[in-house]
């Protein structure tokens, strides 16, 4: 065979080779749109299904946690993070504004935690929620706000919640099964969901029937509840 026969061979060699790599490359895109296509879209249902419901801040919800009588005309809807300092000064302000505004409001707070700052609001949202599924919601909120400079701080602040719930008279091993539970997880995350979807960005967002409030003192806080009432009571 001639060097130019070699030549042509090699060239008819490497076209048929490329033709086959195409072939090949069609062959696997079509596998992974007949295979990987139909899983992704699997996956993203199953993610979407996998969430629960969510609510708005003029919506209460069956499960939120509500401290005072939730038929009272208004509702103070707080979005909150237990690491976060300004929720722990918020809780005192709204604490000392209770006994004036108890008579004409409920209180509804919802899990916000955000963990790039506060790495432990997370694991803080759950003993909270846990510690709710036997009925001490609100004594696990108000310990870990008046606590929050002794744990914020902790590496892993498991054994101080422990401790926490063992005051408060809790089945530790019924609260440590909750803690893992899916509903305990999904309702954190779903009062976070909402949030988002509400606005929330930063903790504490509180909300009295539905209108953001910015009240800082609780001079405004009562004023601003009044003013709801009143609105309700005239409508």
């Amino acid at each position: 065979m001639s060097k130019r026969d070699q030549q042509k061979l090699k060239k008819e060699q490497k076209r048929k080779a490329a033709i086959r790599k195409q072939e090949t490359q069609k062959l696997l895109t079509k596998v992974g749109l007949y295979l990987i296509a139909p899983l992704f879209v699997v996956l993203v249902l199953f993610t979407l299904y996998s969430q629960g419901p969510t609510y708005s801040p003029t919506e209460v919800a069956d499960n939120d946690h509500i401290r005072g009588d939730k038929d009272t005309p208004v509702t103070i809807m707080i979005y909150a993070d237990f690491q976060c300092p300004a929720c722990a000064t918020e809780n005192q302000l709204m604490s000392r504004a209770w006994i004036s505004i108890r008579d004409k409001a409920h209180l509804v707070f919802r899990h916000y935690p955000i963990t790039d700052a506060h790495p432990n609001a997370w694991t803080a949202s759950l003993f909270a929620e846990a510690a709710g599924r036997q009925g001490r919601f609100w004594e696990m909120h108000d310990t870990m706000f008046l606590n929050q400079t002794l744990w914020a701080p902790l590496a892993n602040p498991v054994e101080e919640f422990e401790s926490y719930a063992l005051d408060l008279n809790l089945d530790i091993e019924q609260l440590r099964q909750d803690l893992e539970s899916d509903s305990v997880i999904q309702k954190v995350r779903n009062d976070q969901r909402g949030g988002t979807q509400s606005g929330v960005r930063s903790t504490p967002t509180v909300f009295v029937n539905g209108a953001l409030s910015t009240a800082s003192t609780v001079t405004r806080l009562v004023d601003l509840v009044n003013t709801a009432y009143e609105e309700a009571a005239g409508s």
